[in-house]
């Protein structure tokens, strides 16, 4: 995803592909580990999504560490 693409997210919706993006980080190691990843490049393109979105995060003075906890307890409670 291109920077003003991530830039045009609002505040929740960046968190969301922030968690997201490490969610997705998270499974293309464990399949790369298996042997399983047939497309090594896109760990490298998801780590830049994901720099992109702590970019525009700290640009906005976000703290995205406390808002994916908060997101995380809401999914929980729905759970």
């Amino acid at each position: 995803m291109k920077a003003t693409e991530v830039r045009q997210l609002d505040d929740a919706a960046l968190v969301e592909f922030i968690d997201a993006a490490r969610q997705e980080l998270f499974n293309l190691r464990f399949q790369h580990a298996t042997g399983q990843l047939e497309n090594t490049a896109r760990i490298k393109q998801v780590k830049k999504d994901i720099a992109r979105g702590l970019t525009i995060a700290r640009e906005r003075g976000l703290d995205v560490d406390r808002a994916l906890a908060a997101l995380r307890r809401e999914r929980a409670e729905r759970n």
